[in-house]
């Protein structure tokens, strides 16, 4: 699943081919990921304008559209959705959804449909965005606020980290990632942390971020490619899917566990 990292290096990547084109055509080849909208709905409301910006909010990632009322358009990736640019308008592969601009065509592709593409008035308009949690490479995300969001909080620490709702962005990986960083067992109450744990954590999650979207655009994916991956992600990896090696602080065997469904690796030696 994308998350802050991979959204962020997208929007990088993004902004300079798509902003200030046009959209001269919309393709939808499977309507399901536009729902509840309809495709006509969809191509209605996007058809003949520019893109004004392309942004982020969390794990989505938000194109507006210009004029200054066109509204915006928001890709939500889920587990296995992906975006695609062709500069020969010749697509590719597995696609959904597809914007013809004027120097390329733009597409959104989720072959399992968990993914979804919605024209909105305003970002606010979304639940899902709506509800988000601070963003954590903001000047908003200090110690301080990061301090009262733990103390209200009575779950473990990796499950408090990927509530979006708490902190937007974070997911599996850099939760993961961001508590070995800060020496924290990923089963702690997040109440629980004093004052130096929560700089620690702090420090580790806005570190583990920035080096995240560093390592996902080098090497530079290339985005024609219905296969594309962000393979520099590995060289920053200490322990999520590491589990059975040894780990790079402290020499024990790295552990996977079960929390809420999810798998989450840790080291028992060093955190705690």
């Amino acid at each position: 699943m994308p998350e802050l990292p991979e959204v962020e290096a997208l929007v990088r990547l993004l902004r300079p081919q798509l902003c200030g084109q046009q959209i001269r055509a919309v393709h939808v080849r499977h309507a399901i990921v536009l729902r509840p909208q309809t495709a006509r709905q969809f191509r209605t409301r996007v058809l003949g304008r520019r893109i004004a910006a392309v942004t982020r909010r969390g794990k989505y990632l938000l194109l507006r559209l210009a004029p200054q009322d066109a509204g915006w358009m928001a890709l939500h990736f889920r587990l296995s959705g992906a975006i695609f640019w062709f500069a020969d308008h010749r697509l590719r592969g597995h696609v959904d959804v597809a914007w013809e601009l004027e120097r390329g065509t733009l597409a959104y592709a989720d072959p399992r449909h968990l993914g979804r593409v919605h024209w909105l008035e305003h970002p606010e308009q979304s639940a899902g965005i709506r509800t988000l949690g601070v963003e954590p490479l903001t000047r908003a995300f200090t110690v301080a606020r990061l301090q009262a969001l733990l103390r209200r909080s009575r779950r473990p620490l990796k499950p408090f980290l990927m509530e979006q709702t708490q902190i937007a962005g974070l997911g599996n990986i850099y939760a993961a990632e961001a508590l070995w960083h800060a020496g924290l067992h990923p089963k702690r109450r997040a109440s629980s942390l004093k004052g130096v744990q929560v700089r620690r954590l702090h420090k580790a999650i806005v570190e583990v971020l920035r080096r995240g979207i560093e390592c996902c655009l080098k090497p530079e994916p290339d985005l024609s490619n219905p296969e594309w991956t962000m393979p520099g992600i590995e060289a920053m990896l200490a322990v999520y899917q590491r589990q059975g090696r040894d780990c790079p602080r402290c020499g024990r065997r790295i552990r996977r566990i079960r929390q809420g469904h999810r798998s989450t690796f840790y080291c028992p030696g060093c955190q705690h």
